[in-house]
């Protein structure tokens, strides 16, 4: 069955005794996108890839993968690239032997080692050993060997983790290669500002539930925008914030600022009121909403 879509799932859950590590999720995750799957840690995002690539079965629901069946993962299995729970690899051979050590054990082909070593950036570094390599040299090791079947669909669980700045912009800049050149990249996280940067589609789990699923933009821009104003004496804190709601506009005092609910071009309204009651701002900034500022107004979590 050719389908659009590279994951789908309908009312899918996963029940451990009497915890529902996921429940009754739908969500849908377009081809040649990267989709961003995010929550705190213990929100579920481990027990779904799980279900996913055929490692356990769902309690409740169903799901496919690439146009298959969960319930048939050797269908999809061999076009489906993943990394969870970190890679493992022998120490002692080189990031080019321990590549060519799972191509074989996985029956694929070693001629393409060098061109992923070179697509990872480890090009130059093939014929060190692993035990040489710093951690984000690892995790793309890692990421180099999830593209050996060629998979139309990669998975991969907490790439970043532990990397240091760096080291998390060269995946996000990986990841983003990837998928221009057309395989779909489904990335599980719970840094959220990192996913935000790179995700097309997102998928939001809070305690095994989704509370949202779509376009990255339109979640983003559902969330209103924010004025931080800051009054030049604090004693006018309380003022500026009876002015914004008198303006008709939410506010709130934080610390030595009013932060008001509203678009950026209610600024010179604000500038204008403030000044005729005698205010003098020294600074009035619009603030977008970031995603994790949206996960936990989402989330009703601080």
């Amino acid at each position: 069955m050719s389908s659009p879509l590279a994951l789908d799932v309908a009312d899918l859950s996963k029940k451990y005794g009497d915890r529902m590590a996921l429940s009754h999720a739908n969500f849908e995750v377009p081809m040649g996108s990267i989709c961003g799957f995010v929550g705190p840690n213990g929100s579920g995002k481990t027990t779904t890839i799980r279900m996913l690539l055929g490692l356990i079965t769902p309690t409740t629901g169903s799901g496919h993968v690439l146009g298959e069946s969960i319930t048939q993962p050797e269908k999809y299995l061999p076009r489906v690239g993943a990394m969870i729970e970190g890679p493992a690899f022998y120490p002692a051979l080189t990031g080019k032997q321990n590549l060519a050590v799972l191509a074989k054990l996985g029956g694929f082909a070693t001629e393409p080692i060098q061109k992923l070593l070179d697509l990872v950036d480890l090009g130059d570094r093939g014929d060190s050993k692993f035990k040489t390599y710093s951690l984000g040299m690892k995790q793309r090791l890692g990421i180099a060997a999830a593209l050996l079947p060629n998979p139309k669909l990669l998975v991969l669980d907490e790439p970043t983790n532990g990397l240091d700045p760096a080291g998390i912009h060269e995946i996000r800049t990986l990841l983003r290669k990837l998928a221009d050149s057309g395989t779909t990249v489904f990335v599980s996280s719970h840094l959220l500002s990192e996913i935000e940067m790179i995700s097309d589609y997102l998928v939001m789990l809070r305690q095994g539930k989704v509370i949202f699923s779509g376009k990255t933009i339109d979640l983003l821009a559902a969330q209103k925008p924010i004025i931080l104003a800051k009054p030049e004496n604090s004693n006018d804190l309380n003022k500026l914030y009876e002015i914004a709601n008198n303006l008709g506009k939410k506010a709130e005092i934080k610390g030595d600022v009013v932060e008001v609910s509203g678009e950026i071009d209610f600024s010179g309204k604000l500038n204008k009121a403030a000044f005729e009651a005698g205010i003098i701002l020294t600074s009035l900034t619009p603030v977008r909403p970031t995603l994790e500022d949206t996960f936990f107004e989402m989330t009703g979590e601080q």
